[in-house]
């Protein structure tokens, strides 16, 4: 099955870092040129720069966009990953990060002194899922159990038509070819939460533990998403894990998680549900989530990545302030979400997108 999603994200010549200006004003309501934001409240003119997490950078990119061309501000996003991310905005070079996890215990302290008036806050806007992408000559439809997974990619499973993958795809004629593992060679979010689905989904299948780097012994290094696509486009009998929107982008076919009700593909439902679920923790507009990966029900993918922007509720330069205020509201207004979406994320289910939206209010 491929990647399923809707909408376009129009004019996207973008990579790593932009820069676009367009006409705007303070505090007025514009409308944007690009399909994702169709009104943009309240303006701000003016320049910053943020960088973090590489998994958002597909949804930062459609927002700068929509908001550069309503408001006339020049907003840059270095997508260097979650780590940098985080030691830039607690250096206080960014006004604030992207970051693929909430800050950790021992982050919060220099992070709130970083602030100097107020408090950092932890804001989920992105919702990624992360897909299981396979080429596989002839078989368009192929349905994995996290068991399978697990199998496969710590290579006790090396044939396309083991009885472990056979047996959640009756009427599917799997070929003898040999699996050829890709995984992410370099530290990833992507990698973390990927083994944490494995470790919570897979009944103790799993042995190779969690963490942003690859402990497995078998396949094919490639360092960023776009490498792992290319390899997976490239070799049949290729299969790998990536952040949904690159397989949207590079037109791979996706597996459906069977997680003991049959397949369950990606779309908006499907993953609002797992996050839904989500564990949060709320300190006044700190809003943090602990996902649970080992849910069963049906209909719910719960092999998804939510990242976060991290800024301060206080403390910013009153113009910084203004314009992270005004951003932000953009990102998680209907707008925003929609503009993700069409990228190939998901949306934020509406009671945590209300909860985020007080939360950027109370920037200042």
């Amino acid at each position: 099955m491929k990647l399923l999603r809707h909408g376009s994200i129009a004019c996207l010549a973008l990579t790593g870092v932009l820069a676009l200006s367009a006409c705007g004003s303070d505090n007025t309501t514009s409308t944007a040129s690009g399909d994702g934001a169709k009104s943009i409240a309240n303006c701000v003119q003016g320049q910053l720069n943020a960088e973090g997490s590489s998994a958002q950078n597909t949804a930062m990119e459609a927002w700068i966009n929509n908001y550069s061309g309503a408001c006339g501000a020049t907003i840059n996003y270095t997508p260097s990953g979650s780590g940098a991310g985080v030691k830039q905005f607690l250096a206080g070079k960014v006004p604030f990060a992207g970051s693929d996890s909430a800050l950790k215990s021992d982050e919060q302290a220099p992070a709130d002194a970083r602030c100097a008036t107020g408090k950092a806050v932890d804001l989920p806007m992105v919702v990624s899922p992360i897909a299981v992408a396979y080429n596989l000559k002839g078989v368009d439809t192929v349905a994995l159990t996290p068991k399978a997974l697990a199998g496969i990619f710590q290579g006790t499973i090396t044939k396309w038509n083991d009885p472990a993958i056979a047996a959640s795809n009756s009427g599917v004629t799997l070929p003898a070819t040999s699996i050829q593992v890709v995984y992410r060679s370099k530290d990833s979010g992507t990698t973390d939460n990927f083994t944490k689905f494995l470790d919570a989904a897979a009944g103790g299948t799993w042995k190779l533990g969690t963490g942003k780097a690859w402990k497995g012994k078998v396949g094919q290094g490639a360092p960023a998403s776009g490498d792992v696509a290319a390899a997976v486009k490239g070799k049949d009998g290729a299969i790998s894990y990536l952040d949904g929107p690159d397989a949207k982008k590079n037109d791979l076919t996706v597996a459906g998680l069977d997680l003991g009700n049959g397949p369950v593909e990606i779309n908006d439902d499907s993953v609002g549900k797992a996050v839904a679920q989500a564990k949060e923790t709320v300190n006044g507009n700190d809003i943090k989530l602990e996902l649970d990966y080992g849910l069963t029900e049906a209909g719910t993918y719960p092999l998804v990545l939510v990242t976060y922007e991290i800024t301060c509720e206080k403390g910013l330069p009153a113009e910084q302030a203004k314009l992270v205020k005004s951003f932000l509201g953009y990102t998680v207004s209907d707008a925003g979400q929609q503009a993700a979406a069409d990228a190939g994320y998901s949306k934020l289910p509406a009671e945590l997108q209300t909860k985020v939206k007080t939360a950027v209010d109370a920037i200042s």
